[in-house]
């Protein structure tokens, strides 16, 4: 083994497969795993004792808002700490590329940075920025509906013509030729909501052809739902693709308790076509400040506003009682802004979160002066709080959940396994101690029980931080798992 080498030395391992653990070495050479075996007769420039700690695959968070924010700050606190080693970008119908703001930047594209952050016209500019950023992720990129809609159209409030499909199509195909893993979209948004399934059907159909996927922030998580989800289901199935639902939730007090026949629809569709889903252990959502959302029975945190920046970190009602107005008026004023919406149970959470279909994404926001804490804490949360104490799941189900299910749906080829010949995409931490620390209140705190990361082969951070060191690529579309809907 040469100087570059490392050995991680009685590990208990958990391949990301859903299979048991077993204790071995595991050893590195360059960007791959080399060998792994109990008691392997090898020396290297490294060699590390994890007795008694967890060696899983580098976590994937299916759902993030990074685009930008990895290029601006390619050391990627936030997440590297969680034991992160690839975010998946592009996701609700919003993405860096390819974008041509044609001076506007609408909601929700704002949440990705100001105006002069968005460069990448093609998608190609964009994967040369990661390259050039050199970042300590991986990133994988969706390609957003909103932003093709952005490019081609005069305005976002109406469908789009036959001739401005076909524009975003070759804006679509021109992203899967250069590696992008499929579309999303953000239906939810007034960016998008205007937009028919016809518009979204017709714009997918390039993606089958590429082994691609579709992504859905659906039409509504509220009253709606499995309309939406319907709608969703259809899309898949006219182009012959996965879907993923984003951050899949019961919102709003009124369907509390819904999960249930949520998730029976799911599995109902699940037996004719692929399709998965991912969530955030919170219940909580965090997004842009939506008029139609505001409910004075739910509370809301402002998480910035143009207008008014000084009011980051205060409730929508204690604004408005200051002001001496409704809480819908006083989010007039604020537009534009963000907010955190505490309008999910926490019953529907924890049962969404722990169906087998269901991956780990984060959603956070890493513009927001005051984000949710899921930027910084979604994946020790799901390994503290829900896998060691509340027991919803076993540990290898939740390093499953956050590895070798994203790697095969996402195609993500050679990522999200501890095999020989896999890239090596490690994250080493103490099972009993690992736990989030970020909250509501102090939400910029990286978590505790992270040991080490390693990012093709790169030791990025280990219980003392950050290293020098930082080893991310662009990774481009692989084989996703087809049209099969088993195992997806």
């Amino acid at each position: 083994m040469s100087t570059r080498d490392t050995l991680i030395r009685n590990a208990r391992v958990f391949d990301g497969s859903g299979n048991s653990e077993k204790v071995a070495d595991v050893a590195i050479c360059g960007d791959r795993i080399t060998a792994i075996g109990p008691r392997l007769a090898l020396n290297a420039a490294t060699s590390i004792e994890a007795e008694g700690l967890a060696l899983a695959p580098g976590f994937i968070d299916v759902h993030t808002h990074d685009d930008l924010y990895v290029i601006r700050h390619p050391e990627m606190l936030p997440k590297i700490s969680q034991g992160v080693t690839t975010v998946i970008v592009g996701n609700c119908g919003i993405s860096a590329a390819p974008a041509k703001l044609n001076g506007r930047l609408p909601d929700p594209m704002n949440l990705l940075g100001e105006a002069g952050q968005f460069r990448y016209p093609a998608f190609s500019t964009y994967v040369d920025a990661i390259r050039e950023a050199q970042p300590a992720v991986n990133v994988a990129a969706l390609v957003g509906h909103t932003a093709l809609r952005n490019d081609q159209m005069d305005r976002l409030d109406r469908a789009a013509t036959q001739a401005e499909i076909l524009a975003m199509r070759a804006q679509l195909q021109d992203a899967l030729d250069h590696g992008a893993l499929g579309l999303s979209t953000g239906l939810a948004y007034l960016s998008a909501n205007s937009a028919p399934s016809e518009e979204v059907m017709e714009l997918a159909q390039p993606l089958a052809a590429a082994g691609a996927i579709y992504a859905t922030h659906m039409r509504t998580e509220s009253d709606a739902i499995l309309d939406a989800m319907n709608e969703a289901f259809a899309t898949g199935s006219s182009a012959r693709v996965p879907v993923v639902v984003s951050h899949l939730k019961c919102a709003g007090i009124a369907n509390w308790g819904r999960s249930g026949e949520v998730l029976h629809a799911l599995v109902a569709a699940r037996g004719t076509q692929p399709i998965g889903c991912d969530c955030y252990p919170y219940a909580a959502g965090s997004s842009t400040l939506d008029l139609r959302q505001v409910d004075e029975r739910v509370k809301i945190a402002i998480t910035w506003s143009t207008p008014h920046p000084e009011v980051a970190g205060r409730t929508l009602a204690e604004i408005a009682a200051q002001w001496q107005i409704t809480q819908l008026e006083a989010a007039r004023r604020l537009q534009p802004a963000g907010a955190i919406y505490h309008s999910i149970s926490e019953e529907d959470m924890r049962r969404i979160l722990r169906h087998p279909a269901t991956m780990i994404g984060s959603d956070g926001l890493p513009n927001d002066p005051r984000p949710h804490p899921r930027l910084w804490g979604t994946f020790p949360r799901v390994l503290g709080r829900y896998c060691r104490e509340e027991k919803l799941f076993s540990l290898t189900q939740a390093i499953h959940k956050m590895t070798g299910m994203p790697a095969r749906r996402f195609g993500l080829a050679g990522r999200g396994l501890i095999r020989e010949g896999c890239y090596a995409d490690l994250t080493l931490f103490d099972p009993e101690k690992v736990e989030d620390t970020a909250t509501f209140d102090n939400p910029i705190q990286p978590s505790r029980g992270i040991a080490g990361v390693w990012v093709n082969g790169t030791l990025a951070y280990n219980s003392q931080g950050l290293t020098s060191q930082r080893g991310g690529r662009f990774v481009p579309r692989g084989k996703s798992n087809g049209f099969e809907p088993s195992g997806f």
